[in-house]
């Protein structure tokens, strides 16, 4: 209980001053002029103005509160390894019983730092911060931090805690920890296909012997590229080859270190963006048709596309010696296009060509080597195909996926998509192709009749005869459209059909665009669920193996999600990189930054925490000795006021001096018989004196 006076003046404040001031003055006159009986009348004075401002005596019941101790304990990634998840538990059980045989406390335990996908490392203060965000400052008592040291949002300095309490650190895993790891010092975001990129990184051995040797792996795409020797502390730049456009998953590891704590950071990834300058299309007109156009207007519509368009108007047998500066028409640079400069493309189109002696035959066997050797090829194709002077007959046609039959069909049919092309990325889902039976598309009016040699016919007439087929040949692929009527669906006729989604997914799949790979294994990290996607033309997939940051492995089945198409959606509860692969194919999904905090420095330190626990007076103390051996826990001391509240084997707790009043009782002094008396007796001492 606390005792204390107070006043509530009867009068103005104002007025008691005057009265005061006046009766201040008072008495200096009268002790000036040493006047009888001037006590008693100054005394008499003051008993007035005392009773007019009321004094009484206050008596409070105060009940006292109980100081709070905030326990956080880090639950990160990185507490898993070694033996570190089985100390922390240890010593939270001892914390908890030591912290209940303690009176005047009150224990908030928070288990912090759990990998949901969403924080870049190990938030520990963020967590303490929340757990107190209830609790006024002069409560709490500490703050004991049980976690191994790994910690990315330590305060700069104790002033931005909140409070005046010690933070001690209890710290899992042992001081001769070792570890190899490797940071990223220089990476590209983006980079031009076909160009070479550097990618820079730092090798980095802790409490091992420095220079120690080690071999660094680079990989693309899950390939192995390069494989060099490498030592501690050395900082290697890789050059990386982009070959494809989208993005490109560089990996660079180094092997393990004898004896380190784990080697998930061992290995760094750079994702690279690779752009295309621009796809060059060499078109080759022939027989001039209504749909001549359809190519160029197509192709010249895509920015990404270089096209080089000719048409060949003027055969050999033409020649009438009119000179070359009097034509209107350039000569055809064969030689340049076919020869010389031939791999400078990435897709040759023949619309509607006929061999007519302007290209020799030995073009031809170079157009094949050129898709074998990674180029492509389209036959857009009208009559001219059945007939002797058809491309199929010469060297290309080992490369061409259909022989004439020599029967070209004139006759309406709706084009429609064949099961296989139900599957294929270039014919799937296109527009108004419905999900069965007759699409939406209007007619075409003429067919080259074809007998497949291999690929795939994604396309055909009512029949069942071939209308477009796909192949590979080589590093190479080829396209046969056998008709010269997709200008029809560009003109809307009787509703027209896709034909720009058609041409455009066509050409880009030649191209080697890599969302229209038809067998692929794709994966995806979002709102914190990865994707699996595997494209195939089969009939079933195998399982993939799906590996998370942290090295843990699962076998996952995969469901069909519609034709050629097998998914499963699993948690991506980590941050970093996924890997998945089923034994072939390989695809990376990231979560969030390439290389998560948690793992770029996992050895046990206190060096990131030390400098905050000193500043607070706390302590930092290690939970296992060097070579495994557990360390007793530091003694729990309750303390009021103390410089130092952290010792060689004991850690303190500030008692909280915050109470909670639970009533007040107030007493006057000048009320009733006791305060009438006192005054009257002043006043009867007056007159007393007085009268003598």
């Amino acid at each position: 209980m606390d005792w204390s006076i107070a006043f509530s003046p009867l009068v103005p404040l104002w007025l008691l001053g005057l009265g005061a001031a006046l009766l201040a003055i008072s008495a200096v006159v009268v002790f000036w002029r040493r006047m009888r009986g001037g006590s008693l009348r100054i005394a008499a004075g003051a008993l007035v103005l005392l009773a007019l401002a009321d004094p009484a005596i206050v008596s409070e019941e105060r009940r006292p509160l109980a100081g709070v101790v905030a326990v956080v304990v880090d639950r990160s990634p990185s507490q898993s390894l070694a033996e570190r998840s089985a100390t922390t538990d240890r010593a939270l059980a001892d914390l908890e019983d030591r912290l209940a045989g303690l009176r005047g406390f009150e224990v908030r335990i928070v288990e912090a730092a759990r990998s949901d996908g969403t924080v870049d490392g190990t938030h520990l203060f963020s967590a303490l911060s929340e757990a107190l965000s209830d609790v006024s400052p002069d409560r709490v008592a500490g703050a004991i931090l049980v976690t191994d040291g790994e910690v990315h949002d330590v305060p700069k300095s104790a002033a931005e805690l909140g409070f005046a309490a010690p933070v001690h650190i209890l710290l899992s895993g042992r001081p001769d920890e070792r570890d190899r790891r490797l940071e990223t010092v220089a990476a590209p975001r983006f980079g031009l296909v076909d160009k070479e990129q550097t990618v820079t990184v730092r090798l980095t051995d802790t409490s091992a012997p420095a220079g120690s040797p080690a071999t660094v792996t680079l990989r693309r795409d899950g390939e192995v590229i390069e494989t060099r020797p490498a030592r501690s502390g050395e900082t290697i730049s890789l050059p990386v080859t982009i070959v494809h456009g989208g993005e490109t998953i560089v990996e660079i590891e180094a092997s393990p270190l004898a004896g380190e704590l784990t080697e998930l950071n061992n290995r760094v990834v750079a994702r690279i963006e690779g752009i295309r300058e621009a796809l060059r299309v060499l078109l080759v007109s022939g027989e001039p048709h209504p749909g001549e156009r359809t190519w160029r207007n197509l192709l010249k519509s895509d920015t990404s596309v270089d096209l080089v368009h000719f048409t060949i108007l003027r055969p050999p047998e033409k020649q009438d010696g009119t000179p070359i500066n009097q034509l209107s028409l350039i000569a055809f640079p064969t030689r340049q296009l076919f020869e010389e400069k031939i791999d400078d493309f990435d897709l040759i189109i023949f619309d509607r060509y006929r061999r007519r002696g302007v290209l020799p035959t030995i073009y031809f066997d170079n157009m094949a080597r050129y898709v074998r050797d990674g180029g492509a090829i389209l036959i857009a194709a009208g009559p001219e195909y059945a007939t002797p002077d058809s491309v199929y007959e010469s060297p290309l046609s080992p490369v061409l996926p259909g022989a004439p039959t020599g029967e070209v069909v004139e006759a309406p049919f709706r084009p429609l998509v064949s099961k296989a092309g139900a599957r294929h990325p270039v014919t799937r889902d296109l527009p108004g192709a419905g999900t069965g039976g007759q699409p939406g598309w209007g007619p075409w009016y003429r067919l080259v009749d074809v007998a497949p040699l291999g690929g795939d016919t994604v396309m055909e007439d009512g029949d069942g005869r071939p209308l477009l087929l796909l192949e590979h040949d080589g590093k190479g692929r080829v396209a046969l459209l056998a008709s010269d009527q997709v200008w029809l669906w560009a003109r809307g006729h009787d509703g027209g059909g896709p034909h720009v989604d058609l041409l455009r997914r066509l050409a880009h799949w030649l191209m080697k665009e890599p969302d229209l790979e038809e067998e692929a294994l794709r994966a995806s990290v979002s709102a914190r669920s990865l994707l699996v996607e595997r494209q195939t033309m089969g009939e079933a997939v195998e399982p993939v193996t799906v590996t998370t940051p942290s090295g843990k492995t699962e076998t996952v089945e995969l469901a069909a999600a519609a034709p050629g198409v097998w998914r499963a959606l699993l948690p991506a509860e980590e941050l970093g990189l996924y890997r998945v692969g089923d034994g072939t194919r390989v695809a990376f999904a990231l979560a969030g930054t390439p290389n998560p905090k948690e793992f770029a420095e996992v050895v046990s330190t206190a060096e990131r925490l030390g400098p905050i626990a000193g500043e607070t007076g706390g302590g930092v103390f290690r939970l296992t000795a060097a070579g495994g051996a557990d360390r007793p826990l530091p003694r729990i001391v309750p303390m009021r006021e103390a410089r130092r509240l952290a010792g060689e084997d004991w850690m303190g707790l500030r008692e909280a001096g915050a109470s909670v009043l639970e009533g007040i009782d107030r007493t006057p002094l000048f009320l009733g018989l006791f305060g009438l008396a006192l005054l009257v007796g002043a006043f009867a001492a007056t007159w007393y004196r007085e009268g003598r």
